[in-house]
């Protein structure tokens, strides 16, 4: 279940609230659901409640199983009473059980003792379970017995459930809001960022890891101060409120997070027309205008002044990694915690920071799931906390990047149960260190990638299902990463399979996120084209670069913050009511007493370096890992 810690929950709900898709999604991440429908078939002529019935029936995946209970009520009680630890049960809804418990066909029957018997089995019940029912007693009082005695019975059986259960939510308009959160749940503290000076030592030879989360610090460039950070600007701006609960932060399906200003973007591009240019504009690159100003909320954005680079290194398992040298990632991964290679000199270059964020590895795709649930879960809440950690770091553009062995085939598995692709259409070729093109491991990550889908054929494609199924750590961080942005209204700027393949995965969990991404570059790769054309995010460029997931990105964004400055900084044409002296304005002459500049050519010697870089860390500092699956 999505709520950690609780084995049963009631969630109440007035008639179209939007509780049984709540109660669905906190049970996404089981295996197998036993769905147990409660309500009776009704008329046969009453084509109203049969399509209601079918609208339940639809939404549940394949995986679940149903199982009717409208027969006789006291069966309820004996199926929770009979459930396994490892099961999950979802039961919809007691409204529909006391309907039947109320009908004539099944008096004389005790009602009160019925109802304990439902409450205790649910106390004392070892599976985890999630129980569905109206709330009706804030409307007025029925005029007629029979409403009266369901209004009633429905709010006894409510207030004994409800003091039986774990939890309790209530779902108004679609938005839940938690009554009874478990007083005795341990909640895990938020993280704070390890040093390098400080790792997490565990003493004793049975001591346990902690099971919280840890952001890594390894920043390998300080980024500049950002001014202006007053209320007023619009970085600052206030975000959603985060669906927290007892247990921390809880990702779900359907999760409400902000879009950007709809209104700012097309006014940027309109005042791109008015502006004091020489040729006809900027061509394709006024969408990179339209994008600052709507994720900005102003009509004349500026340039992205702090920069954060998220490097995830996460190895994939299997067939996934077929063509790979072993330990390349983690050199590359460690080069860059070092301000070495490409990414970090792009980075220094940029003035961005670098942070190399250590993800779980992933097991074969083709013969297990890649992660557990627990994993997957911990993973999103990582990827979120480092979006919120770069937001309150003043961040105000981040750059998403992977340098993890059997990447690419992992995105095209994603991208296979999200879009329906095909594998070998969307896994780019094996190129070798020697730049010779490797068919048989291709088809090797192609078999993996079909193996793996079919293995999971019958599974739910539901987000969460498809991380721990087939993405990976990775993938499952970046979503996190992209869901933290989104609710923290930063841009993100996505480079490679992994970003677009968790993009493709978070539309399941919010799909305003893909609103705050923006793509440079392709980078020829298929499976990048493919989920670009799915998320409506058409690429600013078409460079074909491929220096690595992050790297491509920071080439591009010089140009990008160059656009936004000029945009943002040309006067109005004088002929639509600019100041014309802002348009002629001569440069200036040396100062009467100086000397006129000597423009002799200089001395190109290139300079002995003083030490490290500014991007380095220093060669005796190691970083601490930065990843417990909580």
């Amino acid at each position: 279940m999505s709520v950690d810690g609780w084995n049963t929950v009631l969630v109440l709900g007035g008639t179209r609230s939007g509780k049984s898709e709540f109660a669905e999604s906190l049970v996404t991440d089981a295996p197998v659901v036993r769905y147990l429908a409660t309500a009776p078939e009704g008329d046969p002529e009453d084509t109203e409640w049969a399509t209601r019935l079918a609208a339940h029936r639809a939404r549940r995946p394949g995986s679940w199983t149903t199982e009717e209970t409208a027969a006789e009520p006291r069966r309820l009680a004996d199926v929770l009473a009979s459930a396994e630890p490892n099961e999950t049960l979802l039961v919809d809804d007691l409204g529909g059980w006391v309907t039947v418990l109320l009908d004539p066909d099944h008096q004389p029957a005790d009602d009160v003792a019925t109802i304990t018997e439902l409450a205790e089995a649910v106390r004392t019940c070892s599976a985890r379970v999630v129980l569905v029912s109206p709330e009706v007693g804030l409307s007025l009082v029925p005029t007629t017995p029979l409403g009266r005695a369901f209004t009633d019975a429905l709010g006894a059986a409510n207030r004994a459930v409800a003091d039986a259960c774990d939890a309790v939510a209530l779902v108004v308009a679609g938005q839940p809001v938690w009554l009874k959160p478990v007083a005795t749940t341990t909640v895990p503290a938020a993280p704070a960022p390890a040093t390098a000076t400080a790792p997490v030592v565990a003493s004793g030879a049975d001591a346990e890891p902690t099971p919280e989360v840890q952001l890594p610090d390894v920043l390998t460039h300080t980024p500049p101060v950002v001014p202006n950070q007053e209320p007023g600007n619009p970085w600052a701006a206030p975000t959603m409120a985060l669906p927290m609960v007892a247990t921390g932060l809880v990702i779900q399906p359907g999760m409400e997070l902000p879009m950007p200003d709809e209104y700012a973007g097309p006014q940027a591009v309109d005042r791109l027309a008015t502006l004091d240019v020489p040729g006809a504009g900027l061509g394709v690159l006024d969408r990179v205008v339209g994008f600052a100003a709507a994720t900005q909320g102003t009509s004349t954005p500026q340039a992205w002044g702090s920069v954060r680079v998220l490097l995830l290194h996460g190895d994939h398992a299997g067939g996934a990694s077929a063509g790979t040298v072993a330990g390349e990632s983690a050199r590359r991964a460690a080069q860059a915690r070092a301000g070495r290679g490409a990414l970090a000199r792009l980075a220094a270059e940029s003035g961005a920071s670098l942070q190399v964020v250590d993800t779980p590895a992933a097991a074969p795709m083709e013969e297990q799931p890649a992660l557990s649930p627990d994993q997957v879960e911990s993973a999103l809440r990582y990827g979120w906390r480092l979006a919120e950690q770069a937001a309150d770091a003043g961040v105000q553009l981040l750059v998403l990047g992977a340098c993890g062995a059997g990447t690419e085939a992992a995105a095209a598995a994603v991208l296979a149960a999200t879009a329906g692709a095909e594998p070998p259409a969307v896994l780019g070729r094996v190129i070798t260190d020697s730049g010779e093109i490797d068919d048989a491991a291709w088809m090797i990550r192609c078999a993996a990638v079909r193996d793996a889908l079919h293995r999971t054929r019958r599974s739910s494609r539901g987000a969460k299902d498809i991380l721990a199924e087939l993405g990976g750590g990775d993938v499952a961080v970046a979503t996190g990463v992209l869901l933290g942005a989104t609710a923290r209204r930063v841009p993100v700027l996505l480079d490679g399979p992994v970003g677009v393949a968790a993009g493709m995965v978070s539309r399941d969990l919010a799909g305003q996120a893909r609103h705050w991404c923006l793509l440079a570059d392709h980078g020829g790769h298929p499976a990048v084209r493919l989920a670009a054309d799915v998320l409506g995010l058409t690429p600013l460029l078409d460079l074909r670069l491929d220096l690595g997931e992050g790297a491509n990105a920071l080439v591009a964004l010089p140009l990008l913050r160059s656009v936004l400055a000029l945009a943002a900084a040309l006067p109005v044409h004088p002929s639509l009511g600019g100041d014309e002296s802002l348009g002629g304005v001569e440069e200036p002459g040396p100062a009467p007493d100086e000397p006129e500049p000597d423009f002799t050519e200089p001395d190109f010697t290139e300079p002995e370096p003083d030490g490290p870089g500014p991007a380095s860390t220093g060669a005796d500092e190691q970083p601490a890992s930065g990843w417990r699956a909580g």
